[in-house]
């Protein structure tokens, strides 16, 4: 094989695997487009056609749980109703009123994906708002995909759902990839060269939040002194706990779900450890603040931008009706739903109109909360790390 020809079959082979060359690199590699960056327009058919007639309601599908009551999803519920009944005050659409047609099951692999394609060709739904986290999400995604539907994601932070490139597919809370870093950067600067435990749990989506964390720590060139995982939903922590606390750490980081998330920092702080504590967004959760010490200390997590206020008048509107400050799910819930029912509003009752409207609509301004899509349809507005509010009270603004 002559040097020419082999330098014909590496470029060749590059552009397969979807790299190029780095310009004024030797050995260096990059991939040949960034999906990130990449808008995926939709141009087959369904734009032209018509409205239909003698309707009576707009239906709007629902993939969670509808009960407000629901430690995950009850106030993701609340704000997704606070929504329509506001947009139905208004006028709904064109004097029609605009109905929820909720759909769950607890697990959601079951009989979940049934009930969404129920929404969609039986209830004849106009978009669906769902799931509540990032595996009933992509669930969601896999039959909006085929049929053509604009799905609003509310409350899932996993980046990878909108790496799908499905352009029916909407995440009104930041990635992993933006929230990571936040905290990557907060821990790095409390430890600086003294040691830092990481604790995960094995869920789906701190397992998501891990890897970005991971990656960030790796470009910074450090990572914990140990690094533990424990199985989620599991009630004897004690002896991971000790475990952690014998390595001596300035700092700590646990990465879980809400529920998990509060039970391993009321052992950390109850086996001595009285070091800051970081978290992954689950900390941001009201269930997180409910179940959590009084004596819980310096615990601080990655905070969506207006996440954390209590005097604007959503916050004032949702502690007036449910007795509780939203969290940031509940405002990306109310302010998504805002967004979705006023671009049907603006694009009439056509699935692929509809979808146009909903990224038009960016940058979106509501009184929760602010959105602005990036070309996949993930919002990207500012994260910052802030510390929670503790004392366990329902009440408790999301952050101080």
């Amino acid at each position: 094989m002559t040097e020419r020809t082999g330098i014909v079959l590496l470029i060749l082979g590059s552009l397969l695997l979807g790299f190029r060359p780095v310009p004024g690199a030797t050995g260096g590699q990059r991939p040949f487009f960034e999906a990130r960056e990449k808008q995926t327009g939709y141009e087959g058919p369904g734009p032209d056609e018509p409205e239909p007639k003698d309707l009576k309601e707009v239906r709007i599908g629902y993939f969670g749980p509808s009960d407000p009551g629901h430690p995950q999803g009850g106030d993701i519920w609340r704000a997704v109703n606070l929504a329509v009944e506001e947009a139905n005050a208004e006028g709904g659409y064109r004097g029609l009123p605009f109905v929820l047609v909720p759909g769950w099951a607890e697990n959601p692999w079951g009989n979940g994906v049934n009930l969404v394609a129920r929404m969609v060709y039986v209830d004849r739904v106009w978009a669906i708002i769902g799931g509540i986290d990032g595996p009933s999400t992509h669930l969601a995604e896999q039959v909006v995909a085929k049929a053509r539907l604009t799905l609003i994601n509310p409350a899932s932070t996993d980046k990878t759902v909108n790496l799908a490139n499905v352009p029916w597919m909407f995440s009104a809370l930041p990635g992993d990839h933006l929230l990571a870093p936040a905290l990557g950067d907060a821990l790095l600067k409390e430890v600086g060269a003294e040691p830092f435990v990481l604790v995960s749990a094995t869920d789906h989506d701190s397992h998501q939040f891990l890897l970005e964390l991971g990656k960030y720590l790796a470009r910074r060139n450090a990572s914990p002194a140990c690094r533990f995982e424990f199985q989620s939903g599991g009630d004897n922590l004690s002896e991971l706990v000790q475990k952690s606390v014998a390595a001596r750490p300035k700092a700590l980081a646990v990465i879980a779900g809400a529920r998990d998330s509060a039970s391993f920092v009321n052992e950390l702080r109850s086996a001595g450890f009285e070091g800051k504590i970081f978290g992954g967004p689950a900390m941001g959760r009201r269930l997180f603040r409910e179940r959590l010490s009084i004596k819980a200390g310096s615990i601080y997590f990655p905070a969506i931008a207006g996440s954390c206020a209590s005097t604007d008048k959503f916050a004032q509107g949702f502690m007036t009706r449910y007795g509780v400050f939203p969290d940031y799910a509940a405002r990306y819930a109310y302010e998504g739903t805002r967004l979705l029912l006023s671009a049907i509003c603006r694009s009439g009752l056509n699935r692929a109109r509809i979808a146009d409207a909903v990224r038009e609509l960016s940058p979106w301004k509501g009184t929760a909360a602010s959105i602005a899509w990036d070309p996949l349809g993930q919002n990207r507005i500012p994260v910052s790390l802030r510390p929670v509010s503790t004392g366990g009270a329902a009440t408790a603004v999301p952050c101080n």
